[in-house]
């Protein structure tokens, strides 16, 4: 019987893995889910509320009307009375976290006077309204309201508005709405899919449009961002769920198994993969994840994963690991080492770092503070998680007096001549003309 996680031996062949893995995550090739969802985009620019309704019924089989699109503040606490005190508790110890991490991340607005009478600066301005997409439906992610609207609040965004598809009664799930309200989020609405990504930008009678929206979905969800993008701002485009986890060998088989299948648990297209220089260790993990298989309620789902996403990458050192953990550009990375300190600085490409065993994803994913929403596909090359950064504008403020102006004149003459551009001299030539 063959290992339900597959291990690639050598460097070639763990590249060649990971050329398999992210050329399954790509998007270019979701012609005909793209053209759907820009038919439903249209739609609602036309239509508006009427063609959420209608999708809602043909999507959810839920059959609503406009003034039910908007959860009421009734709803918001009945659903306080339906979840048990533990979980509120649960919840408010996470919202104090990611609001003290977040805390720690608030840009400032700054003015510096130079001797040569220029000022120069920086305005840090909150966004006016934000936009949070939670997967809803048969799924149930407070955790995601906490990670995405928690830090929008500590940037000072004056309104957050949610949007999640309900259920097939038209409820929303009573742990969104006590996370929802325990956030602060300032409205909720019963909309789900690229609709609900359409609604929140270019806004209806009864959703007014935002400024950005953040948040992870589905397929038809991230492309609606995609082709959004622009009419309105999105953090990224966040897909299936990646764990890398780095070891030299002295990782426990049986805490890795246990990360790499709470990964893959998500669904077949999660990626979990282990990196290591240790044969024996990766052949220990197989055994364990096997071993464990039997009990786990998502098994199907974890072996797909495994089997289209997943396996241990064995290579001869620890600087080729580093290679190839860097190449993988994951969404978590565990850092199973020795002394993993001392390594840190080398991982380049990476969504969130976990350093030690302890340290495993589940904590980042619900408590411990930074926001569980992070590059994934690779993007961790050239993009960073979900922080207050995404829900504040920084403008550049500049203020020249006539000393300053006159100091900088030549310059600006040369540089403008160079571009062929006068009007922009004359333009500062005709303030200095006037005495």
């Amino acid at each position: 019987m063959n290992p339900c996680f597959p291990i690639f031996s050598g460097l070639d062949a763990c590249r060649h893995r990971l050329r398999e893995i992210n050329a399954g995550k790509e998007l270019s090739y979701l012609h005909d889910q793209e053209e759907t969802v820009r038919a439903i985009i249209e739609a609602v620019r036309a239509e508006g509320d009427a063609a959420l309704l209608r999708f809602t019924r043909e999507f959810d089989t839920v059959d609503l009307t406009r003034d039910r699109l908007r959860v009421s503040q009734d709803e918001v606490a009945a659903a306080r009375h339906r979840v048990d005190n533990a979980f509120v508790t649960a919840v408010e110890e996470a919202k104090q976290r990611v609001e003290s991490y977040h805390r720690k991340q608030l840009p400032v607005s700054w003015l510096d006077y130079a001797p040569d009478g220029i000022a120069l600066g920086q305005k840090v301005t909150p966004m006016d309204r934000v936009g949070v997409y939670v997967p809803g439906g048969k799924a149930n992610y407070p955790s995601t309201v906490l990670m995405t609207s928690v830090p929008a609040k500590v940037a000072g965004v004056r309104q957050v508005a949610l949007v999640c598809p309900p259920g097939h009664e038209g409820e929303i799930s009573p742990h969104v709405l006590v996370a929802a309200d325990v956030a602060g989020v300032d409205e909720i609405y019963r909309v789900g899919g690229a609709q609900a990504v359409a609604a929140l930008a270019l806004g209806t009678d009864t959703i007014p449009r935002v400024d950005k929206i953040v948040g992870p979905g589905n397929i038809y969800v991230v492309l609606a961002k995609k082709l959004l993008f622009g009419t309105v701002g999105i953090e990224s485009l966040p897909g299936p769920s990646e764990v890398a986890i780095l070891s030299d060998g002295t990782g426990r088989p049986e805490w890795i198994a246990a990360d790499l299948m709470a990964q893959s648990e998500h669904g077949p297209d999660s990626c979990s993969l282990l990196i290591t220089t240790s044969l024996q260790q990766a052949e220990s993990v197989v055994a364990a994840v096997d071993a464990a298989l039997d009990r786990a309620p998502r098994a199907e789902h974890i072996r797909e994963s495994f089997r289209q996403f997943g396996g241990a990458l064995v290579v001869g050192s620890l600087e080729e690991a580093m290679r190839l953990l860097n190449e993988a550009a994951s969404e978590h990375v565990q850092v199973l080492l020795a002394n993993p300190w001392e390594h840190l600085d080398r991982v380049r490409n990476a969504g969130a770092i976990f350093v030690g065993e302890y340290s495993t994803v589940p904590l980042g994913d619900y408590l411990v503070g930074p926001s569980h929403v992070l590059p994934t596909a690779t993007t961790a090359r050239f993009s960073s998680g979900l922080s207050v950064d995404d829900f504040v504008k920084k403008s550049s403020l500049i203020s020249v007096s006539r000393r300053g102006a006159e100091n900088l004149a030549d310059h600006l003459k040369t540089l403008t001549n160079a571009e062929n551009l006068p009007e922009h001299y004359q333009a500062l030539q005709v303030r200095l003309k006037d005495k």
